[in-house]
């Protein structure tokens, strides 16, 4: 303990007083360096194989909450609670009084934080506890802090120290500061919250504290962070963007960038996925969910691609070029890529090298494995007899990820996907969007705001219907004001005016299951083309004005992607009946999110483009506001 305090002391870093009282009072703490110690202490130590993390709950008796499996390539846990494994969307609480539009704890649960603080203090000086400092951003652009942990939580910690950089005590470095905490108190969701995810942030002018009352490291070792970095672009002006990047390489060498935006589910870590042929060659671009039929296209040559980002991009004034396009740098330390769309060996045969015989421990959640087995991606746990777990993870450090790019990359193309339903005349519905759109910078901005989570999410608990995640989609993680935010990403967008933007479905295209074959589609043909734009006769405005402009034809290496999967109304199952139906659910759904953010705060630009979204505006009159 003495030795800590001293060399923190020598580093000049200051040790937040909460923090240094607590271990002073715990029976015991460990300080980890490395995140392969985190993995020994994650199974109870040397030689053990497996660990069970249980508590004594008041009422409930000893209460397992996860089995953990050392396994051949890292970690493996899993949750007893078929609820623990998808974040829960409405975890978040704020405890303190500065500026936010999110719910206060006060008001949430009917009581002042600081009792539950003392109680959450009082029994983490009854714990043994695992201690750590890292991270959060990349190239000291970020928060740097530390993480206070139950020590038979090992797993936790481990996903945490790999999400975000781990940083050794003995390696801090010159200006390192203690800028946030990690509180880890797992009993109190069954002791307080009826067995709910909650996450409590507290924030002062120098010190972040996120209270995490529950051991899915999604709400607050990942997204709880995210909100740290959040917080400190809101005061001092940048933003970090919610997104996978993504450089790609054409048979031609043309070299085009993509950042692909949108909610959880919205296709960010499949951008980074390779396209897989059928067993005879051909690539399927979709089914036919009503008459079975299967349209498949033959390509000769894929790109080729160099990883950037998986899901937080660093949007900093310091790495941004004099170019018109916007610059981001890679927020994460590791990637949380979730794998329920690899069923079967073959599926994904990149992630399945990689995560088989891995260079160092990875940590898998939700995976079904034993002891010293090798956890298998596609082997995904059952929440109940018959139904696999919708949320399989694997945390993959990004120094493994072969080709993947250290630095800051300037983005060619913004794209943004959203999860639509099947949608045909007898059951309309908004998935009327074509394999891909192009988007004026104005309507751009408005698909960030309102950034609809979407069809069938299996990231996150319940998630039915089209719902909005808000500002840049990284809304729910965000503890300040959705104005401020708004008023950011259009700043943004502003000063980029050379980067172009597009929309694109996954999972249906009216009655056709797609998967996430447009985004990979248009990742392949926007390659191709390089900086070229696209023929003016290639495109025209889409029916539905807030899908900016529909393709009319679509080539790519000679194969032809036939025209219903481009304009939607000529499915003859949708038709433009259907089809306006869907836009209808489109227009009502954007009205009631837009109508949030007009307020004397948003900038006049983003006030006359919100009013003539509600106006109606012509997919002409979107680019005049930003033209």
């Amino acid at each position: 303990m003495t030795t800590f305090f001293k060399t923190l002391e020598q580093k000049q870093v200051s040790l937040p007083e909460n923090v240094k009282i607590l271990l002073e009072k715990c029976p015991k703490f460990t300080i980890f360096n490395t995140v392969e110690e985190l993995a020994l202490a994650s199974v109870g130590g040397e030689g053990q194989k497996t660990f069970d993390v249980n508590y004594e709950i008041p009422g409930k008796g000893l209460y397992t909450e996860a089995i953990v499996h050392r396994v051949n390539n890292g970690i493996s846990a899993n949750y007893t609670d078929p609820y623990m494994r998808r974040r829960d969307p409405d975890t978040m609480a704020i405890s303190d009084n500065l500026p936010t539009d999110k719910v206060r704890f006060k008001d949430k649960f009917g009581y002042e934080f600081d009792s539950l603080k003392t109680e959450t203090f009082d029994w983490l000086e009854n714990q043994e506890l695992s201690v750590f400092l890292y991270f959060a951003g990349r190239e000291k652009i970020g928060v740097g802090g530390i993480a206070v942990v139950p020590a038979n939580a090992g797993f936790f910690a481990m996903g945490l120290a790999m999400l975000q950089q781990m940083v050794a005590v003995d390696d801090l470095y010159d200006g390192f500061e203690i800028e946030s905490v990690i509180y880890v108190a797992p009993t109190f969701r069954h002791t307080h919250f009826n067995g709910k995810q909650i996450v409590v942030h507290n924030r002062t002018e120098k010190l972040h504290e996120i209270y995490s009352y529950n051991l899915y490291p999604g709400p607050s070792a990942k997204k709880g962070l995210y909100g740290v970095l959040l917080t400190k672009g809101e005061r001092e002006g940048w933003v970090t963007t919610h997104c996978s990047t993504v450089q790609a390489v054409s048979p031609y060498d043309n070299i085009t960038t993509f950042m692909h935006e949108g909610a959880s589910g919205g296709g960010k870590s499949e951008m980074l996925q390779h396209i897989v042929r059928e067993p005879n060659g051909q690539v399927l671009i979709g089914e036919n969910t009503l008459t079975g039929e299967r349209r498949l296209i033959n390509l000769p040559l894929f790109s080729s691609f160099n990883p950037v980002t998986d899901d937080m991009a660093l949007c900093h004034p310091s790495i941004q070029k004099n170019n018109g396009k916007l610059s981001v740098l890679d927020a994460e330390n590791s990637w949380f890529i979730r794998v329920d769309s690899v069923n079967e060996y073959g599926d994904d045969p990149f992630l399945e090298k990689i995560t088989i015989n891995p260079p160092k421990p990875l940590l898998f959640l939700n995976i079904q494995t034993v002891p010293d087995s090798t956890a298998l991606i596609w082997e995904h746990i059952e929440d109940s007899p018959g139904k696999r777990c919708p949320n399989p993870r694997v945390v993959l450090p990004r120094e493994i990820v072969p080709n993947v790019i250290g630095h800051s990359v300037s983005v060619d193309i913004r794209s943004f996907g959203v999860r639509t339903p099947p949608s045909s005349f007898e059951n309309p519905n908004y998935g009327i969007v074509g394999m891909f759109h192009l988007l004026p910078p104005a309507l751009a901005w408005l698909w960030r705001l309102v950034a609809p989570r979407g069809h069938a999410n299996p990231s996150i608990v319940g998630g039915e219907g089209m719902e909005s995640e808000g500002v840049g989609s990284y809304w729910p993680f965000a503890t300040g004001k959705m104005v401020t935010h708004a008023n950011l990403l259009l700043d943004q967008i502003i000063q980029t005016p050379e980067t172009r933007y597009t929309l694109v479905p996954n999972q249906y295209i009216g009655v056709w299951k797609v998967g996430f074959k447009p985004q990979l589609m248009m990742r392949e043909y926007m390659t191709r083309r390089g900086n070229a734009k696209l023929r003016s006769d290639q495109y025209r405005p889409a029916r539905c004005p807030l899908l900016g402009y529909e393709l009319n034809y679509l080539t790519i290496e000679g194969a032809k992607i036939p025209s219903r999967f481009l304009q939607v109304h000529k499915q003859p199952e949708v038709g433009f009946e259907g089809y306006d139906l869907g836009a209808d659910l489109l227009y009502d759904f954007f009205k009631k999110e837009l109508s949030k953010f007009l307020c004397p705060e948003l900038s006049e630009t983003g006030q006359k483009i919100i009013e003539a979204c509600l106006a109606g505006a012509s997919v002409e009159e979107y680019e005049k506001l930003l033209g």
